[in-house]
């Protein structure tokens, strides 16, 4: 199976938009399971480069809510992709194409759990604080460059990176 070359597109400043009119979407189907729903990812933080996928994090009281979930998600046109419970069992994951092309990935988590906590504060770091997401942006260009067809390569080397700012933004909460 051939892998989708990693290409970055410069920020777009229709993201945040695009991310509200799917975040209505999914809070017209399945708005009384959810708790709240928030712009999560590359797409989320003001200038950086990013695949142009749209993530979003999807809080919920309990992962009962998240199962009862799926199938109005997949009449909005999402994949349910349970393989990767096994690795994160409190997660559940949902991709979204349009064509051969992602769209968005949908990350349902219940609302305070550190996976929740976690992708929220590295955000939230990234935007306060321009000069560290300056320098993220910088390794993921370089990352792609250098791991163009290794999607696996290409996440493992952002990881240390994100780990110490998610510990840098949880130790200023």
């Amino acid at each position: 199976m051939s892998q989708t070359p990693i290409i970055l597109n410069d920020y777009d400043t229709n993201w945040p938009a695009q991310f509200e009119s799917e975040a209505t979407h999914i809070n017209d189907a399945i708005g009384e399971r959810i708790e709240r729903i928030e712009h999560i990812g590359s797409t989320s933080i003001p200038g950086m480069p990013a695949k142009p996928i749209i993530d979003m994090l999807v809080g919920v009281a309990s992962l009962e809510d998240a199962d009862a979930c799926i199938t109005p998600l997949e009449a909005l046109g999402y994949e349910y992709v349970p393989k990767f419970e096994d690795v994160m069992p409190n997660r559940r994951y949902f991709r979204k194409s349009e064509g051969e092309t992602r769209t968005h990935h949908l990350h349902m988590v219940e609302t305070g759990s550190e996976f929740w906590t976690r992708h929220l504060a590295f955000r939230d770091y990234l935007r306060e604080h321009p000069d560290v997401a300056v320098e993220y942006a910088a390794l993921k260009r370089d990352l792609a460059e250098k791991h163009r067809d290794d999607i696996g390569a290409y996440t493992d080397g952002k990881d240390e990176f994100i780990r110490r700012v998610e510990r840098d933004a949880l130790a200023e909460k």
